[in-house]
């Protein structure tokens, strides 16, 4: 099997940190110049679904899975590990370690510094956050990682599925609260605009550009242009989301760090230990990349429209999850960046000669 060839980056992704810095600062900047732009687009949303997110993430998502070769999608289901891996570490231990971050840094650490009332709320809003499994957003991560594609995808469709069953229970153990609701309008829609719609547009998007142009064409005239698509509605997602809240970062800076450092630490350990089991249990870092980021990352708009049911809108729960919104992208950047550091401290499987099984 011959050694992939290595792809040229292009400006939006040689220089994406960069861009991202300059994106969140101009998502600021609009909110805090022009409010109405916010007021406008925050009214734009169905089941707590932002469209104009939505639209951005479409944008984001689309030009990935038009990238991914399905038959990775059919091993992957044969392939367990990665699957019971980021399978344990989103219902078995971040749920119960992002309770104890919560508890650790506002109700010990900064405890002196928010009213009791407001703390809790916040925790509350923390493990709402910690509770429910990013689904859509993780191919991007594992994309800008080299991760393997088809092992993201079947991974986050199980995960969307395990959500449904286990958030509600695992949420109202953690806060001690019954009857913890399931936005089901919010999980069945952002999966439909996020992972389905998506899916089946670059499945045939992919299965016609081979069969009508060849493999040739696909890979030299399609791909480029479609990775910038993708980068570019990734920094248009995060004008877009600090447009809509990035207001509490100037309003509240304070109680924003101290909800932000405690999400964080909660995401740098699960996927610490993710990562380091995926070391220890000899997957090689195409399958360990994504099986990390998924465990570390949050779904912020079922966390969002599950605090506003249970909380009210101007609750600090709510406000602990709007912090999740405007966190995920840049902490997660960062893990996307750490993969890439330690790539080659995995374990590399031998080539094997290659095959002609008939596929594509």
């Amino acid at each position: 099997m011959a050694e992939p060839k290595r792809r040229r980056l292009n400006i939006w992704e040689k220089y994406l940190t960069l861009w991202v810095v300059l994106c969140i600062g101009a998502g600021i900047g609009l909110g805090r110049a022009f409010p109405q732009i916010s007021t406008a687009l925050g009214k734009l949303t169905v089941a707590e679904v932002s469209i104009p997110v939505a639209i951005c993430l479409f944008g984001m998502i689309y030009p990935i899975m038009v990238q991914i070769d399905f038959a990775q999608v059919k091993k992957a289901v044969r392939t367990p590990k990665p699957i019971l891996t980021t399978l344990v570490a989103n219902w078995a231990i971040k749920p119960f370690t992002m309770a104890l971050f919560a508890w650790l840094f506002l109700g010990v650490i900064f405890k002196g510094f928010l009213p009791p009332e407001a703390a809790l709320e916040y925790r509350a809003g923390m493990i709402l956050l910690g509770v429910a499994p990013c689904t859509a957003m993780v191919l991007m991560w594992s994309y800008l990682a080299k991760g393997n594609m088809g092992h993201t995808l079947v991974m986050v469709a199980i995960n969307s599925l395990a959500m449904v069953f286990l958030y509600a229970p695992l949420a109202g153990l953690l806060l001690g609260v019954s009857g913890i609701p399931i936005p089901w309008a919010t999980i069945a829609l952002s999966v439909a605009i996020y992972i389905c719609v998506p899916l089946i547009a670059g499945y045939f998007t992919r299965s016609q550009a081979i069969k009508r142009k060849g493999v040739e064409w696909f890979e030299t005239r399609l791909v480029p242009p479609l990775r910038t698509v993708a980068v570019i509605a990734l920094l248009l997602t995060l004008v877009v989301l600090f447009t809509l809240q990035g207001y509490v970062i100037i309003e509240l800076p304070k109680v924003i760090g101290m909800i932000s450092i405690g999400i964080f630490a909660n995401i740098l350990l699960v996927f610490a230990i993710t990562y380091i089991v995926s070391r220890f249990i000899r997957l090689p870092y195409e399958d360990a990349a994504p099986t990390a980021l998924i465990a570390g990352s949050n779904h912020f708009e079922v966390a969002v429209a599950v605090a506003i049911t249970v909380f009210g809108l101007g609750s600090g729960a709510a406000l602990a999850t709007v912090v999740g919104v405007l966190t995920e992208v840049p902490f997660m950047l960062f893990l996307v960046w750490l993969c890439l550091r330690t790539r080659k401290f995995f374990y590399r499987p031998k080539p094997q000669p290659a095959k002609d099984d008939g596929g594509t």
